[in-house]
């Protein structure tokens, strides 16, 4: 299991809702999504494989959905799940079998 899948599951979605959500992102169709969660995902997106291409009208809209806080929430986690998974990529550290997210049993 992913991190990201780890995490959705400790946010309360179910292992349907997470394959579902999965897949959508994977065939990069946000439009199913609510705007602001869509905005959200195309951010990531987009902050991963063309930081340069984003401009002051998209910190603008990030801005005006979520707040100047959330905003740069959104773009501090957003940068820092991609440094985590250079490092992790780099070491070629294997994911962990069970969620380590979760709360303990």
């Amino acid at each position: 299991m992913g991190h990201s899948e780890m995490l959705l599951a400790v946010a309360g979605l179910d292992s349907l809702e997470i394959e579902a959500l999965t897949q959508t992102l994977a065939a990069g169709d946000l439009s199913q999504l609510p705007a602001a969660e869509g905005l959200a995902y195309s951010w990531a997106y987009r902050l991963t494989k063309s930081p340069r291409e984003l401009v002051e009208r998209d910190r603008d809209e990030l801005r005006t959905v979520f707040g100047a806080a959330r905003a740069t929430d959104l773009v501090w986690y957003i940068a820092w799940c991609n440094y985590m998974t250079r490092v992790a990529d780099a070491f070629q550290l294997p994911l962990e079998e069970e969620n380590v997210f979760a709360e303990p049993r």
